[in-house]
C-alpha cells in the first residue's frame, strides 16, 4: 500500500515537472493538455483597443499585437466600417457592427482560431456595441464591446446609449460570466467605490464617471483596471495630441460574482497600431470548453422525392380506417404506413444543411 501511494506521488511529481517545463512553449501547448490530460489552466486574455479607424494594413498590425501579448478575445472600438457581419483574416475570426453608410463609430471582437471553436453566437446591435458569447467550463462566457458617445454628446444619445446596453444585458443569460470591455469616454476618478472601483483609478471623476459607476451598480458590475497597483503609465489608456494630458477612459467590466478570478487588468504601451489610445488588457482564469467534431445533422430533401413514392403513400393512406380511431392508435397507424413505404425504397434522399450565418442580431438562448 505504501508502495502505490509512493508510485503515485512520483508520477504527480513528474506530471508537475513536464508541466513547468512546456508551460511558455505554445507550440507545446497542445500536446501537453493530451498528454497530461487536463484542461487548459493558462491564464486567458481579454483586450480592448480604439484603434481610430481600421484599414486593412492596421488589420494585419493588430492581429500580429494580439498574438504577441498572448490576447484571445480583442474588442475593437471607432472601427469606421460600414455595414455589419462575420469573417475570417488568416487565424482570426472578426464578428463586426457599424453605420451602413456613414463611417464612423463601429465596434468589432475579434478572436484567434482557437477561441473561435467554442463560440455559441453573436449579436450585432448596433454601431456602438455588439456581443459574442463563448462555451465555458463550467459556465459560458459574454463578452459585450461597447464605444460609449463622447463627452461632447447630447444628453439623449447619452441615455439611449445606456438604454440599449441594457437591452442587450437582458439577453444575456443570467449565468454567464459577463465581461463589457470597451472606451467609455468616463473617467470613474481614483477615489474608491464598494464593490464597483478599486483605489488605483486614475484622475477626478467626472459626470460620464459618475453614470458609469451608477450603471455599474445596477447590473452587479467591478471595473476591473481600478482594482491592481501599478505604475501610472499602465493606468492611463488616452493620451492627448501634444502628450501633456493622459487619462484613464477605457475599462473592462466583470461580473462581481467572478471578481476573484482577475488577475490582472493594465495597459500594454509597447503594442502599436497608431492610435492616440493604449491596448487594456485584462487577464482572467476561466475554462474554455474543449469542443470535439460534432456530426452534422441531415434534412430530407422534399423536392426530391420520387413522384412514385408519392402516389404510393397516398394509396396507403387512403385505405387507412380513419373513423372511430384514437389518436395514439392513428399515430402508430401512420408510422407504420410510412416505415413499409420506405421499407421497399432506396435510402432516404438526404442533402447536408448548409452552414447559416449564427449572427445577425439572433438572441441568445
Amino acid at each position: 500500500m505504501r508502495e502505490k501511494s509512493r508510485q503515485r506521488e512520483m508520477g504527480f511529481e513528474q506530471r508537475f515537472l513536464v508541466a513547468q517545463m512546456v508551460k511558455n512553449l505554445p507550440a507545446m501547448q497542445e500536446i501537453w493538455i493530451r498528454f497530461l490530460g487536463w484542461e487548459d489552466p493558462l491564464e486567458k486574455g481579454t483586450g480592448t483597443w480604439n484603434v481610430r479607424s481600421m484599414n486593412q494594413g492596421k488589420l494585419e498590425v493588430v492581429k500580429q499585437e494580439m498574438a504577441r501579448v498572448n490576447v484571445d478575445i480583442l474588442g475593437i472600438s471607432e472601427l469606421k466600417w460600414t455595414g455589419m457581419g462575420e469573417f475570417n483574416s488568416d487565424n482570426h475570426y472578426i464578428y463586426y457592427c457599424r453605420q451602413e453608410s456613414l463611417r464612423r463609430n463601429g465596434v468589432a471582437i475579434m478572436v484567434n482560431k482557437r477561441v473561435r471553436n467554442v463560440v455559441l453566437g453573436c449579436n450585432l446591435k448596433n454601431d456602438r456595441m455588439i456581443s459574442v458569447r463563448f462555451q465555458g467550463k463550467p459556465f459560458n462566457i459574454t463578452v459585450i464591446q461597447v464605444y460609449a458617445p463622447t463627452s461632447n454628446a447630447e444628453e439623449a444619445e447619452v441615455e439611449r446609449f445606456y438604454e440599449d446596453l441594457q437591452d442587450l444585458l437582458e439577453l444575456t443569460p443570467k449565468k454567464d460570466v459577463l465581461f463589457i470591455i470597451g472606451d467609455w469616454n468616463a473617467k470613474v476618478g481614483s477615489q474608491e467605490t464598494p464593490a464597483v472601483t478599486g483605489k488605483f483609478g486614475l484622475g477626478i471623476q467626472n459626470e460620464a464617471g459618475q453614470r458609469l459607476i451608477e450603471f455599474c451598480q445596477e447590473n452587479a458590475l467591478v471595473i476591473t483596471n481600478t482594482l491592481f497597483q501599478q505604475h501610472k503609465r499602465r493606468l492611463y489608456i488616452w493620451t492627448s495630441p501634444d502628450g501633456q494630458h493622459r487619462n484613464q477612459i477605457d475599462y473592462i467590466l466583470c461580473s462581481q460574482r467572478w471578481r476573484s478570478s482577475i488577475q490582472s487588468a493594465k495597459t500594454r504601451p509597447g503594442a502599436d497600431c497608431g492610435s492616440d489610445h493604449e491596448l487594456l488588457i485584462a487577464k482572467f482564469r476561466l475554462k474554455l470548453k474543449k469542443v470535439g467534431k460534432t456530426t452534422r445533422p441531415f434534412r430530407y430533401d422534399l423536392n426530391q422525392i420520387p413522384y412514385d413514392y408519392t402516389v404510393e403513400v397516398r394509396n396507403r393512406f387512403k385505405g387507412l380506417d380513419l373513423i372511430d380511431r384514437v389518436p395514439d392508435e392513428l399515430w402508430n397507424e401512420v408510422l407504420s404506413t410510412l416505415y413499409r413505404t420506405q421499407g421497399s425504397r432506396p435510402s432516404p434522399w438526404k442533402r447536408n444543411a448548409k452552414k447559416q450565418n449564427a449572427c445577425l442580431g439572433r438572441p441568445y438562448k
